[in-house]
């Protein structure tokens, strides 16, 4: 008889380890003032992997671009979805985080037979699901997926920035630093600030 573990968050028997697609899925953008969450879902090509994968966080934003591209061109399939600040001030970071997670695995083109998640909650998925923490170090598709989300998230800023100059988001990247408080003091907060957010909260209070 096969082994069997049950899923903290469904508490049903769940079989691990089977045969067949395995993607990885990450988010960015939980901790910034600003713009939406961001979650990326990755099933790679074993047979024609992406060398030099690792956690989005210790890579230079020249490396992750290319990555980026090598990663959209060599995966079987990528997806990229976004909660909005609309669904984050309505139903908090998390649960737009997960629902964020969720929409990118939807969207994969293939369907895959497991999902590894990295941190410690999982989105709710009608596939075999795992919570890895510190997936983004150890495994290669999740590496991967924070790639992409990461990338998708720094260029939704850059884009912002050009409507939106006065807060600096090419450069804070939507967080809480001195010199965007100090631009959310003197302009107030745009269309894109996260109100639920007590900097945000306070500016406008």
């Amino acid at each position: 008889m096969r082994s069997r573990k049950y899923s903290r968050a469904e508490q049903v028997p769940l079989v691990w380890d089977g045969p067949g697609l395995v993607a990885g899925v990450d988010e960015a953008g939980r901790g910034p003032l600003a713009g939406p969450v961001v979650a990326a879902a990755v099933i790679l090509d074993d047979l024609n992997p992406v060398r030099g994968l690792a956690d989005s966080k210790k890579l230079s934003p020249r490396r992750r671009e290319a990555l980026y591209d090598e990663i959209m061109a060599k995966a079987l399939c990528c997806s990229i979805a976004e909660a909005s600040v609309a669904e984050i001030d309505t139903l908090n970071i998390l649960q737009a985080t997960l629902l964020a997670m969720q929409r990118a695995v939807q969207g994969l083109r293939l369907k895959p037979a497991k999902v590894l998640v990295d941190g410690n909650r999982l989105p709710r998925l009608d596939v075999l699901a795992e919570a890895i923490v510190k997936g983004d170090d150890k495994v290669p598709a999740i590496s991967a997926a924070s790639i992409l989300a990461k990338v998708h998230r720094d260029r939704w800023c850059a884009r912002y920035d050009e409507q939106f100059p006065q807060y600096g988001f090419a450069a804070h990247k939507g967080y809480g630093t001195a010199a965007h408080l100090a631009a959310l003091r003197e302009h107030g907060a745009c269309p894109e600030h996260r109100r639920s957010f007590s900097p945000v909260a306070g500016v406008l209070a």
